[in-house]
């Protein structure tokens, strides 16, 4: 009998702790004592005990820990983390495994043990290469430890390195943007990651740029805020945006100068842009978000993380204390871990195999929908496809459809198009 061939999955693995909140940051994140370190790897270790046997026809294909600021623990707990995954799941030979990491919070020789211990992708957050601009995004690091940090990881033997950018930050020119592109190029990563500032509600930067309306065009979203809880070993953010005179944002003549300067200068320097905020070496292309764009499924570990599975969406819980009060061995764990779990239908999945897909340079296959949904692209999207290739906004290549440049600039509403509605 022939072996079944086990089902690619991705893990993500959510570290909710950083140094210090950024003034741009909505993401679940914030900061604690090293005993609450110690609390939530504790039971991070149990949720992977516990979901691993539900797991036994996959294969974890990619391992992605993310944050706030996995860096801000000590390396044995990181390492714990990822030694029980490998130990619990069906983990490929080749996964690419990934880490998070700030400069500021890599001493005492993280990066050489994060690579022993398996790990062979790390990415590091700069966002700019300008220290005064550093200092208003409230980063806790300046460029020369960012330097310092690159070079770090090449001597603990990471080959496969990204390097977080932002525009669009308060006081940012056209000048120093580039400057931060040709310094950050200059190190040759093998990936860069480059997004625009988007001012999210409930974050310092909401009250100081968009309630005065200098912003009004950035998205909101919810957030969750996290108690501050003395047994729960928080700590409070200190309140220093308050006594920072900032700069502003640079209009959005110059915004988007800086997008189409980005996309230009690092094709020059070899980078290839393979989705909307995302330029690689050939081969370099980080595989873990491939999947998410693709249709992979994943599994999301730790506070808040989410998931799809065999066409369920959920999320973990999101507040700390009943997290770590979460027993893995009760008869309603699943409920508990997971309250919010969506199952998706056919349409939900047709709108985000368009939406996520299209992110992608190469755009979708043709052939890839009907072989998911037993009916011709055109039979659904006929009409907007029609529309949009009439407008110069997406273009077909044979079988498949991809968004034309200046379907990139605007693919907020490109996607948008793609929601099939009630």
């Amino acid at each position: 009998m022939a072996r079944q061939r086990k089902i690619p999955l991705e893990l993500y693995i959510h570290i909710p702790f950083c140094a210090r909140k950024c003034f741009y940051c909505d993401f679940l994140s914030f900061r604690a004592l090293s005993k609450t370190h110690e609390a939530y790897i504790r039971q991070l270790l149990r949720e992977i005990h516990a979901l691993a046997p539900g797991c036994r026809n996959y294969q974890v294909v990619t391992i992605f820990v993310g944050g706030g600021t996995p860096s801000v623990l000590e390396p044995e707990l990181i390492c714990q983390v990822l030694e029980a995954v490998q130990a619990d799941f069906d983990v490929a030979p080749d996964a690419e495994i990934s880490i998070e990491v700030n400069p500021g919070t890599l001493l005492h020789n993280k990066l050489a043990l994060y690579h022993q211990a398996g790990f062979n992708r790390v990415s590091i957050g700069l966002q700019s290469a300008d220290n005064e601009e550093l200092r208003n995004l409230g980063r806790i690091h300046s460029f020369e430890e960012f330097l310092k940090s690159f070079q770090s990881a090449r001597m603990a033997g990471f080959q496969n390195i990204n390097v977080d950018l932002m525009s669009g930050i308060p006081g940012q020119t056209m000048d120093s943007w580039k400057n931060t592109l040709k310094k950050v190029t200059m190190l040759k990563p093998e990936h860069i990651s480059s997004y625009s500032l988007i001012i999210e509600e409930g974050t310092p930067y909401w009250d100081r740029y968009a309630k005065g309306e200098q912003n009004g065009k950035k998205e909101k979203q919810e957030r969750t805020q996290i108690p501050e809880k003395e047994d729960l070993g928080l700590i409070a953010e200190p309140a220093e945006l308050g006594k920072r005179i900032l700069p502003p944002l640079p209009d959005e003549d110059t915004e988007n100068k800086m997008y189409h300067l980005t996309r230009q200068f690092l094709k020059e320097q070899g980078f290839a842009r393979y989705e909307v905020s995302n330029y690689a070496r050939p081969g370099f292309e980080c595989r873990h978000n491939v999947g998410y764009w693709t249709g992979t499924e994943y599994l999301g570990l730790g506070l808040g993380s989410s998931s799809y599975m065999a066409g369920y969406r959920f999320c973990n819980e999101r507040g700390l204390e009943r997290y770590l009060k979460l027993d893995f061995e009760g008869a309603d764990w699943q409920e508990r871990l997971h309250p919010q779990v969506q199952h998706l239908t056919r349409q939900d999945k047709m709108e985000e195999f368009m939406f996520l897909g299209l992110r992608m340079t190469k755009g979708i296959s043709e052939l890839d929908f009907v072989s998911a949904f037993g009916v011709k692209l055109e039979s659904v999207y006929g009409k907007v496809i029609s529309q949009l290739i009439a407008n110069g906004l997406l273009k077909r290549e044979g079988t498949r459809l991809a968004l034309t440049e200046w379907g990139m600039d605007v693919s907020n509403f490109v996607l948008s198009e793609f929601l099939l509605g009630d």
